[in-house]
């Protein structure tokens, strides 16, 4: 039964995905200003494009929406992990400070190198995993696990580590200044090689996240449930822990922050598809990977030419949704 749901859910988001990325790489400039041009991506599958619209297509908007996707997904698995372990919807990496850990480690790199390399994820992962032990420590009271204490425990570290991030931008050339606009969170400048990478980790940690769904559940109806069962819950945990910090630092060192995905899509999914995790992973990964295309499609659109960061985006209707949740 479950898997008929599952199938089911998939077939029906999976065609949304695909018409929503369709649209996102027909969005363009022209002569006149701001093209849907549909009749480009017939012109591909007829090989009728020249070299000027293929280069266009291959290496700066199928890129850009594979970001998307993935970003948007990992990051709406991250928050569904999180929210299992901590068993709080108001947990996601960006609220606890994972996002900013991240975006320190990427930052940091960038500067001594000059510019974005394959240590700039390696930095990044370095990153989060500090701020999630962090959090994880601090947010202790008398040697058990506090939520409350960890949710503003994160939120603090966080905005400790976005003011070390804004005083090294300050110090640094004008160059580095240019990733304050990275910083909010930005698919524009994302390659083919950058969006491989997102797509290849985050395809591996949430097919691992999905097949051992079932330790979510357990871990989320509470601790002494999951031992009885024969789920050692500590390891559990910090292997999780470990899979949303890899997670969001990929993605954050790619695309910078963009907050609020984490948080909002698995609540979204929670209230549609139900809350078992072997629904909820997949359905989320689907759902985000949606959600911040059409962010990045806003972005692009409401102010054109001007361009708004996406993380501004998802900000804009993530922090009143914050706020709906904890007042409830």
């Amino acid at each position: 039964m479950k898997k008929a749901k599952l199938l089911l859910y998939i077939l029906t988001l999976f065609p949304l995905l695909i018409l929503v990325f369709l649209f996102s790489i027909s969005i363009g400039n022209s002569e006149s200003g701001l093209k849907f041009d549909f009749e480009i991506l017939l012109n591909i599958l007829t090989s009728k494009v020249d070299e000027i619209q293929k280069a266009i297509i291959f290496q700066i908007r199928i890129p850009r929406a594979l970001t998307a996707v993935f970003a948007g997904g990992g990051l709406a698995v991250a928050g569904a992990i999180l929210q299992a372990m901590i068993r709080n919807p108001l947990a996601e990496p960006y609220i606890l400070g994972i996002s900013s850990g991240s975006a320190f480690g990427a930052v940091v790199s960038i500067v001594l190198i000059g510019s974005f390399s394959i240590a700039t994820p390696l930095s990044s992962m370095l990153g989060s995993i500090l701020v999630t032990i962090l959090v994880y420590v601090l947010g202790k009271r008398k040697g058990i696990l506090d939520i409350n204490t960890m949710l503003l425990t994160g939120i603090m570290i966080g905005a400790f580590f976005s003011a070390l991030i804004l005083i090294i931008i300050t110090l640094s050339n004008e160059s580095i200044k240019n990733f304050i606009f990275w910083m909010l969170g930005n698919l524009s400048n994302a390659n083919l090689k950058q969006s491989i990478l997102v797509a290849v980790s985050v395809l591996i940690l949430t097919l691992f996240s999905f097949a051992h769904s079932y330790r979510l559940n357990l871990i989320a109806t509470g601790e002494e449930i999951a031992t009885q069962l024969g789920i050692d819950a500590e390891l559990t945990k910090k292997i999780f822990y470990f899979i949303a910090s890899i997670l969001t630092a990929i993605i954050v060192s790619i695309t910078g922050i963009i907050g609020f995905v984490g948080l909002v899509v698995p609540h979204i999914c929670r209230k549609i598809f139900g809350v078992d995790y072997r629904i909820l992973i997949p359905t989320s990964f689907f759902t985000g990977a949606v959600i911040l295309m059409i962010a990045d499609i806003v972005s692009r659109v409401v102010l054109y030419p001007a361009e708004l960061p996406v993380g501004s985006i998802t900000a804009l209707f993530g922090a009143p949704f914050f706020i709906y949740l904890l007042k409830k």
